[in-house]
């Protein structure tokens, strides 16, 4: 199994965001491998009005899982750290107990209806995660 180089944000504005960061962090660790870490960064929430901040990280990891494995992986530990709704389904942005995105993925391009890697959005419109992903290039 060949293992790949994967680069995800994390985000929490509901509740102990340090520590609901956290414990996603542990949970990907129970089958892949943290490589890297960046500081906790705090910023507001983007595209849709909140009064709660944000916390987030970036993270390198290594995964032997493929993308789309990677993302139902993900997706399951939001669901059990207690997110209710997933944006890419509905569309509308919500405040969120743990969000777990996918930004690069090797230097793989990728499109499909629940993923794009790169993942456009986090690598030239939002200014917090290129402050994360600075450190990363």
């Amino acid at each position: 199994m060949s293992q790949h180089t994967v680069v995800l944000l994390l985000g929490s504005n509901i509740g102990d965001q340090k520590k609901n960061i956290d414990t996603a962090l542990d949970k990907i660790s129970e089958t892949c491998f943290i490589l890297k870490k960046s500081e906790y960064l705090t910023s507001e929430p983007v595209e849709f009005a909140s009064s709660n901040i944000f916390c987030n990280i970036a993270t390198i990891i290594s995964t032997h899982q493929s993308p789309i494995q990677l993302l139902d992986y993900v997706k399951k530990i939001e669901i059990e750290m207690g997110r209710l709704t997933d944006s890419t389904i509905s569309k509308v942005y919500t405040d969120r107990i743990i969000d777990i995105d996918i930004v690069k993925y090797d230097e793989l391009k990728f499109t499909s209806e629940r993923l794009e890697i790169p993942h456009k959005k986090h690598l030239f419109e939002r200014e917090f995660s290129r402050i994360l992903l600075k450190n990363f290039s």
